[in-house]
This record gives structure tokens, sequence and C-alpha cells, in this order.
């Protein structure tokens, strides 16, 4: 029955803000991205930024004008990263104005609509079937209302609650109606407390980034002493300060790998705004990497493997009443109560309104398990859970075995009967009429989805706090490998929890603790663990996985420490996701070795050149038509490429196969430029020229070997970049400090040279390739 009070008016505006200026309101979401000032300092404020304009100065002084030319490289790097990040937060942030919900509260005596943010104290709510409730109160009003607590508990039942009863922030509407006024907000309710728990856990790691940090960590120690030795040493061997000046610049500027930091950045950045565009919300950028490495993914039924919906499957008549008896009594139940809960719903949705006129009404109750009518005959029909209709009859053995059967095979099995009353919440002398199959939907693409997941090797486990039995059939509905390893986990010990989380895949009547623990035992087995939830119950196991996903429909503190939130709540976008992941793994491990060959001949030929009385081999200008044509601007084009295969995990491994030949096959011809020159008197621009030739050349190639395998965006690319190269040399040599193009004497040398490089560079790669493979070192290496 529902209960009244006065009716209620809600605060006035003077006294919300009060409340706001006491500090009794409601917390706002953490921002999901930087800010347009944090955006400019994060890609400004770098060390290599500060590094570069350092060496700027430098080169002004040496009046060189032009050998500034590498600061516009790193202003348009900087500016790049600049826009791109801008750009993903306009499109994620449109994102997370669609996954936020209002709230509405009764305010100077109107409903209004304001963000769950905008609540203070004893603010009047509105709660509805299907809503989630934002703060904790205490009831005022009750219109039959049921609230969910699997978000809490997690476990699948609905509590009734009455005037003056508490509730609390994160369950859910299942029927009914109500008004509440809020007791706790912000950090004092009860969501917050966990969510705080939640947070003290690790941010999610990304193995790229530490690695590609690490080689930044190491270049920080070397780049600078190397560079004053090389300058030292070139003073005192030929006292020239401009010249030392400008070889130093360019050895340092070589050393700096900027671009990659920024690629991979950028990288990022676009998958998340790609996926933005799929309706995917990536909170945590590393995230979409740590996914791509997952090899286990756990999930709850709900929402996932199910929509949440509920269809009426078939009903079966017993004790040889006909169907079409059976049917309208059903009918007549279903639509007589009016209850809207999704049961009745689905009911509704597969049989026609009979149009009775009941004389007395017994809407659901999650206490007694059942709702009836009477009929204008006199006639009682009850619909419910067989066990509680019969609560006190002794059932036919063989109906509660075809029961148990139907239970078996995953259904939710509801008995009709009539009855010659209803005595309370006993039901007077039920005869059973048949029963009604009730089924989870489950979602359209869930078995293709699990289908793609187990062919790239990922392990599905799924962890509900449903009966483990009919989890496990629906889960082999869906097609999840193993499903029929199943363990009821209020059965199962602390001490056995580590054994079972390996060897179950379904997992039933889980406790918020025991998802956590049982996440954590497959990590400490060396697993990469996702794990996608919707409730409160999954805010441990959420922050405990490498990589949380939630979904929009679910609590707004599970989507607030999440590293994905799924927009439409379809589980299929994470195929998506894992792609986005793979590319941005495949193409980073893949043109990051360009950038490192640049970086590992200019510390090689530094070190060398500091024992060496002639100068540095390159000028800034001379390493810019290299940087830019042959690195900067086709690794771009390359990492935002389709690239969806397996993870190999060997990062390191993959890139020295190709930066480590290239480079040694850089300082090795440079050194034989340094010896001719020396032989046969060349000045300075004529050798330097040749270095430029012969490490364009070796760098092309390198681009070639990345491109593969080669389709008609990367022919045109890798053509393109060598007719540019060609191009600044036959009609800017001047500019970039180069003999003339024309110059019969320089191509007398360098034709030879380039003709030896492609053999020369296939014959090392396969030395260091058989190194690299042997070697215990690198055979794991990440």
């Amino acid at each position: 029955m529902a209960e009244q009070v006065e009716k209620i008016t809600g605060l006035t505006s003077e006294q919300v803000a009060q409340q706001i200026a006491k500090g009794n309101q409601n917390t706002s979401p953490a921002p999901l991205t930087h800010s347009i000032k944090e955006i400019f300092k994060t890609n400004i404020v770098t060390l290599f930024n500060l590094i570069n304009v350092m060496l700027g100065l430098f080169v002004l002084y040496t009046g060189s004008y032009k050998n500034l030319l590498f600061l516009g490289i790193v202003f348009f790097n900087t500016a790049i990263g600049i826009i791109q990040e801008i750009r993903s937060k306009r499109q994620i942030d449109k994102m997370a104005i669609l996954a936020e919900g209002k709230v509405q509260v009764i305010r100077d005596g109107k409903i209004q609509s304001v963000m769950p943010e905008e609540l203070v104290l004893d603010d009047v709510i509105l709660l509805e079937r299907g809503d989630q409730v934002p703060v904790d109160g205490v009831i005022l009003t009750s219109q039959h209302l049921e609230v969910n607590e699997s978000q809490i508990t997690g476990e699948a039942q609905t509590i009734t609650k009455i005037v003056g009863d508490p509730i609390i922030s994160a369950t859910y509407v299942e029927s009914g109606s109500a008004q509440m006024r809020a007791t706790k907000v912000g950090k004092d309710t009860f969501v917050n407390h966990l969510s705080e728990e939640a947070r003290s856990g690790s941010d999610t790691n990304s193995i790229l980034l530490a690695t590609i940090n690490k080689i930044i960590k190491t270049l920080t120690y070397v780049i600078i002493p190397l560079g004053i030795a090389l300058f030292i040493s070139k003073m005192i061997s030929s006292n020239d300060v401009n010249r030392a000046i400008l070889g130093t610049v360019a050895a340092m500027t070589g050393m700096i790998p900027e671009g990659l930091v920024l690629l991979t950045s950028v990288t990022l950045a676009v998958s998340a705004a790609n996926l933005a565009r799929k309706r995917v919300l990536v909170r945590d950028l590393p995230a979409i990497e740590t996914l791509a490495r997952v090899d286990t993914i756990c999930l709850d039924k709900t929402g996932t493997i199910t929509s949440g919906d509920l269809r009426l499957d078939k009903i079966v008549p017993l004790n040889s009443k006909s169907d079409a008896e059976v049917t309208k009594l059903v009918a007549q139940v279903a639509y007589g109560t009016g209850d809207e809960n999704e049961t009745a719903r689905a009911i509704k949705a597969g049989i026609a309104d009979p149009s009775v006129q009941p004389t007395a009404v017994h809407p659901f109750s999650s206490a007694r398990k059942w709702s009836a009518v009477t009929l204008p005959e006199g006639t009682t029909v009850v619909l419910g859970a067989p066990q509680f209709i019969f609560k006190n009859v002794d059932m036919n053995a063989d109906v509660q075995t075809t029961i148990d059967d139907y239970a078996k095979q995953g259904f939710r099995v509801l008995a009709v009967a009539t009855a010659s009353g209803i005595d309370g919440d006993q039901v007077v002398a039920p005869e059973l009429w048949g029963l009604v199959l009730i089924t989870d939907v489950i979602r359209p693409n869930a078995v293709s989805t699990f289908a793609f997941f187990r062919k790239q090797g990922v392990k599905i486990k799924v962890i509900s706090g449903d009966d483990p039995t009919t989890v496990s059939t629906i889960a082999r509905n869906a097609g999840i490998e193993d499903a029929q390893n199943f363990v009821d986990m209020s059965k199962v010990s602390d001490d056995q929890l580590a054994e079972v989380a390996l060897s179950e895949t379904v997992f039933g009547r889980v406790t918020p603790d025991q998802k956590q623990r049982l996440i954590k035992a497959m990590q400490d087995d060396k697993h990469t663990v996702a794990m996608t939830g919707d409730g409160v119950n999954d805010l441990l196991a959420l922050r405990q996985a490498d990589c949380g996903i939630a979904m929009a429909s679910g609590s707004e503190s599970t989507k607030s420490i999440a590293d994905f939130v799924l927009i439409d709540s379809d589980f299929n976008s994470m195929v998506g996701v894992l792609n986005e992941g793979r590319r941005v793994i495949n193409n980073i491990e893949q043109v990051a070795s360009m950038y490192l060959i640049k970086t590992m001949y200019s510390v090689a030929l530094s070190f060398i050149f500091i024992f060496m009385t002639t100068g540095y081999p390159f000028e800034p200008i001379q390493l810019t038509p290299i940087t830019s044509l042959m690195v900067g601007f086709p690794s771009f084009v390359l990492a935002l490429q389709p690239n969806f295969g397996k993870i190999t995990n060997q990062f390191l491994k993959q890139v020295l196969k190709i930066s480590l030949p290239a480079a040694l096959l850089v300082v090795s011809y440079i050194m034989i430029i340094e010896v001719l020159g020396f032989t046969f008197h060349l000045d300075y621009r004529f050798t330097s020229t040749l270095c430029v030739l012969l490490t364009g050349t070796i760098c092309w190639l390198s681009l070639v070997m990345v491109s593969r395998p080669l389709n008609r965006l990367k022919i045109i690319l890798d053509l393109g970049v060598l007719i540019a190269f060609v191009t600044i040399i036959i009609f800017f040599n001047s500019l970039f400090s180069l003999v003339s193009f024309f110059n019969p004497a320089i191509w007398l040398f360098a034709v030879p040279l380039i003709l030896t490089v492609y053999p020369v560079y296939i014959a090392v790669q396969g030395v260091i390739v058989s190194y690299l493979n042997r070697s215990k070192r690198f055979k794991d290496a990440v």
C-alpha cells in the first residue's frame, strides 16, 4: 500500500544556497580530461623542449640562423600534440556528458532536474522505476517502492521500502516510486566511502610508455654530459667556437627522440577520439594499450552476456490443462495487477491483454515472491515462484523434477495456480495449472563477440551474484568457452579461492570482496585481467583489475574509477577498443625504431668524435631533411594505419631488429667517409654532404622495412618522401649547407657507397636478429 505524508515542497532556493555555503553539497565527478591550460603546459614545459631552446640560443650566438630550423620542427611537433589533445578532449567531453544522468528534485514546490553534484543536504529527491539512488537518505513517501540492492550486496534481490526506511546511494528502484530526503551527500555517502577505498589502488600501467620513458630517462643522463664533452673536445682540437657549437647542437638534437614521446601521446589521444565516436569513453589513455595486452576478461552476466531484459519463452500446461486456459490465467494476473517489473513486462510483451477487471489485487512483492488477482467470478489466480506459492503444500515429485530441469536450462520458472483465497501472505489451497518460463535476453552480438575474443586467445570468466547453475547455462548459450565449469562461491573457503580462480570459468554467489580477490589470484598467476561491471559491488574488483570497464547504465561511482565507459552499455564495443589498442602498440613498435636509429647513431658518433680532431659530421640544418622526411612525417602516417595483429610483448626486441643494424650502418659509413675525406683531402662540406646522402639512404631503407607489409598508401608515402629528399638535394642544397647536386665528384663517391647499403644492411640485420633470437636477455624482453 502506498504511504503518504503531507505535500512536500522541498528546499527553497535560499536554503539550497545556505547548504552550499556550509559545504553540504554533493561532490562533482573527477574531470576525465586535462584543462586547456594543463594541455598547453604538459606539451610545452618538457625537458627536451628546454634542451632544444637552450641549444637554439647557442646557435643564435653563432649567427647561423638557418641552423635554427630544428626549432621550427620542435614547435610544429608541439603544436600537433596540443591540437590533437584538444580535439580528443572535446570529443571525450561530449561523451562524458552523454554518460551523465540528471536527478529530479523538489525545490520551491516545483520539480526540477539537476546534476548529481548539485544535490545538497536535505534535498527532496524523486525516485521512479529504473532510477539510481544518488545519495544516502530516508524515505518520505512510498508508492509500492522496491529497491534492488544488488549494486551493494551482489545479490539479485529487491527490498520493499516504506516511509522512514533508510535508502543507500547507488541502489536501484526496481518498482514503484518514492520521495526521499538526502541525509548524506558528498564524501559522507556510502558509495563514496567505497569509491575512496577503490581509488586507493594503483593507476593503469602502460608497458609501452614505461619502456619509452625508461629510454628517455637514460638519455637524460647521457645527452648533457656527452654534449659538453664533445664541445670541449672540438674547441681544443679546432679552436673554432662556431663550428664546435654547431657540431654539438647537431649531435644533441640527434640524440633527442622528442617525436617518439609526442607520437605515442598523439596516437593514444587519436585512438581515444576514435573510440569516443564509437561511443566508448576512455578515461585513462594508457588503458587503451593495457586492454590490448589482456588475456583474461572477467564480466558480470547482466549487461554483458544479457541485455538486462527478460523474455517470455514458453508456457507449459500441467495437470491436463490446455495451453489456452493456462495462457489466459497468466495474462489475467500480469495485466490485472498492473505490475511494471521486468517479469510482468516480459509476459505482457508475449500475451495480449484479456481486459479483465479483478475485484481484488495483490501486486508482486519481493518478500512473498508472487502476485495475485481475484476475478469477478470469485476465482483467485496466483503467479510467482513455485516454492513460495506452494510453501506449505507438498508438490508432486515429477512436477518438482520438471521445475528443476527447466531451472538447470537457465530459465526463471514461475508457477500459475488457482486458489480458494489469500490469507495474509499465504495462498490458500493452491492448484497448479502450469509453468511460465522466463529467460534473460542474450545480447544479439554476444555470441560473435565472445567468439572473437576466443580466437584472440582471451579467456572469458563470468563473475556474478546470481545462481551459478543459471549463469553457467546462459554463458554456454552465449558461446563462452568452458562455461560448464562453475562454482558456488558461497561454498568456497578462503584457502580454496586462489585454486578455484584458475580452474573455473563461471563464479556464482560472489561477494564484492571475493570479486577483488579472484582477480588478484589471476594476476598473481601472471594474467593481465580486465573487469567489466556496472554496480557498486564491482568497485573494488574494477580497481584491482589491470583494466576496468563500466557500463554507462551503471553506478556513477563505478564509472568514475573505470578506465572505459561503454556509452551504449554494449560489451561488443570492446572489440573496437581491443583493435585500437593493438593498432597503437603495433604501430608505435614499428615506428619507434626510426626514432631510435637517429638516437643511437647520434650517441655513438658523439662519443667517437670526442676523440677525433675533425668536426662533427653534421650541422643541425643538415639533419632536418632526414629527421622530418625519413622519420617525423611518415611516422605519424604509419602510426594511424590499421594494424590489429596479436601483441608480441617484445617491444624492445622488435625495435632493435630495425634500428640497431641501421644505426651501425650509419656510424660505419660515416667513419668510411671520414677516412675518404682524410685520404683525398675532401673539405668539410663535401664529407658532410656524403654523410647526409648515406644517412638518408639508410633511414629511407629502414622506413621501407618498417612500412611492411606494403600497400598503395605506404608505397606512395615511401616514394613521396624519397622524391622530396632528392628534391632538397637538387634544388635546396645551398639552404641545407650541401654541395651542388651537379658536382660529379660527389656522385663518384656517393654512388658506390649507396649501392652497397642494401646488401650490407640485410647481412648485418641477419646477424643481429639471430643474436636477439638466441639471447635469453631479449627472449622475453618488452
